[in-house]
């Protein structure tokens, strides 16, 4: 099978993304939101996998780097006073935390002055 032309311009593509990433991995105050880095991580490794069960095993490698390096940054260049790959876990854990208290936070049906005008009732 011969290899597609796109392979090698995502391989271009994710090689690029390495070389932008890797002053921030190095910058050691460096100080990125596990909100930007956690997403990005994550969709760096659910392409690189898309990729390889497409046969598109350099942008799967591409990716995986991608991923890497993000994996880096969550690990290492977060603003929190932890570092290692439990930031992973505490930025999940905050997240599922914030969407349970935006849910319950929510106006309920039996205070009708609040779910007309969106505010809480004095």
């Amino acid at each position: 099978m011969s290899m597609m032309w796109q392979d090698i311009v995502f391989l271009a593509g994710s090689t690029l993304s390495i070389v932008f990433l890797a002053p921030t991995a190095r910058d050691a105050t460096a100080r990125i939101p596990l909100g930007s880095s956690v997403p990005s991580m994550s969709i760096g490794a659910i392409y690189a996998f898309t990729y390889a069960t497409m046969g598109l095993t350099f942008s799967a490698v591409g990716s995986l780097g991608v991923a890497a390096m993000w994996s880096l940054i969550v690990c290492y260049r977060s603003p929190g006073p932890h570092d290692g790959p439990a930031n992973t876990v505490r930025f999940v854990r905050a997240s599922v935390r914030q969407l349970r208290e935006s849910v319950l936070e929510r106006p309920t049906e039996s205070d009708p002055e609040s779910v007309a005008t969106g505010q809480p009732a004095d």
